[in-house]
Parts: structure tokens; sequence; C-alpha cells
């Protein structure tokens, strides 16, 4: 339906009636009434892109589905970055060959207790000597809140990581990786640190 523009003869009328009772506010600048109304634009009509639906309710024809961009887990950040030690030390602790000498587990302590906590526990190791310890974050619970937003659960599991690059504690962390299956697995992470 195309959108009238300018004033019918009926809105002319009625309009004329109200400004002729109506007190200007600047009397200096008249106003006319019988002012022609441009002619309607005609634009011309976009083609539409057609789209058909089989029986599965799948866009065929002009219209893709695009994948999904999830955000990369805190694995996947941590694979991604550079190896900042030696690569064959690297490759036994990703395998859960080498032994943590120290170990931290957050489970059941909030963000705001968690994160001074684990500052005071690398530093602790650091000062003793460790190379390897394990901060144990836990998964996350998946809970019952199905609000209007989508939540990632476990936010130690996706806070650890960051705290440990930030000073102070970057300056002593060598390399974080996610733990092996036999120590915590996605939901612990080995911090190698410097000497």
């Amino acid at each position: 339906m195309a959108r009238r523009r300018g004033l019918t003869e009926e809105d002319r009328e009625i309009w004329s009636h109200v400004a002729r009772t109506a007190t200007p506010i600047n009397p200096a600048r008249p106003f006319r009434v019988d002012a022609p109304t441009p002619p309607p634009l005609k634009t011309p009509d976009a083609p539409r892109a057609e789209i058909t639906f089989d029986l599965d309710a799948r866009p065929v024809g002009s219209v893709a589905r695009k994948p999904h961009n999830f955000a990369p887990t805190p694995s996947e950040q941590l694979a991604a970055g550079p190896v900042r030690m030696d690569h064959r030390t690297h490759k036994q602790m990703t395998r859960g060959k080498l032994r943590p000498e120290a170990r931290l587990d957050l489970h059941g302590l909030t963000l705001n207790e968690a994160g001074p906590e684990l500052a005071r526990f690398v530093m602790s190791c650091h000062s003793r000597g460790l190379r390897l310890v394990l901060v144990i974050t836990g998964k996350g619970s998946r809970g019952a809140d199905h609000g209007p937003l989508p939540t990632r659960p476990g936010a130690l599991r996706h806070q650890v990581p960051f705290w440990l690059h930030r000073p102070p504690m970057a300056q002593i962390v060598q390399q974080v990786v996610p733990a092996h299956l036999r120590h915590g697995g996605s939901g612990a992470y080995y911090v190698y640190l410097r000497r």
C-alpha cells in the first residue's frame, strides 16, 4: 500500500478553520494555508527474494542458514596461545605425565573469594620454588536458571586463566594449560611457574 503524503481536501478545510482561529506565535511570519501539496513520491519496489520451505522447514533458495559463531572455550583459547616453555615438557604436561607439586581447589568459592586465594597460592608456590601446580576450578553447575540471556556455566573456569595472565601473577606464570583427565580435565588447569 502506497503511503499518502500531503493533505487531502477535507484535511485542508479542517486545517484552514483551525489556522483562522489560532493565534500565531510569530505574527511577522505568516503561514500559507493553501500551499500546494507536492505529489507523492513513488519509489520502485525492490525485488523480493523468493523463499520456499521444504517439509523440514529449512530455507531453500537464495537464503542460506549461517552457522552459529560461539565464543571459544577457555581450553580452545589456551590451546591457540603460544607455547612459552620447553616443548618436550609441555607435551609431557598436557599428556598428564608430570605430577603437580601442589594443588588448589576453588570449589564452592565465589569470584570475589577465589581471586585473592589464587594469587596467594601462586605467589607462595613460586616463593617455595615449585614449578607445576594444579588449580581446580570445577566445570560449573548447570543450574535451573533459564533466564532470557544465555549464561555459560563455570564462572571460575572462565575467569582463572584471565587472572593468571594479569599482574602480579603474569610475571611468574609461564604457561597455563587445561589439565589432563587424570587431574581434572576441563575443570582444572596446570599452571607452570617460572624459576
